[in-house]
């Protein structure tokens, strides 16, 4: 029986979101991975260095509680991705 859990719902992106190159598409044994584009890591190492080095804005609070919700959907989307790929398919069950 396949058991697929819930996506995560996402309610806001970070207003620090680039609207273009924020994610990249990757290969990883010919199945696409979706990750956080450079500068995009570079801003979410920020604010966690800004957070343990003193006290975090609430805005900031709050654009790093968003950045979180998306690395949750990214990697939910990257899972079902991956169990799609290496899912046995009819042609290989009948061989």
């Amino acid at each position: 029986m396949n058991r697929t859990q819930p996506a995560p719902t996402l309610h806001h992106l970070p207003r620090s979101l680039p609207q273009d190159g924020a994610i990249n598409l990757e290969l990883e044994s010919g199945v696409p991975v979706l990750r956080a584009a450079p500068s995009t890591q570079q801003r979410i190492e920020q604010l966690l260095q800004k957070g343990k080095d003193s006290s975090l804005t609430p805005d900031e609070e709050q654009e790093l509680r968003e950045y979180e919700d998306v690395d949750d959907y990214l990697s939910y989307l990257n899972r079902l991705t991956r169990n799609l790929a290496l899912a046995p398919t009819e042609d290989n069950r009948a061989a």
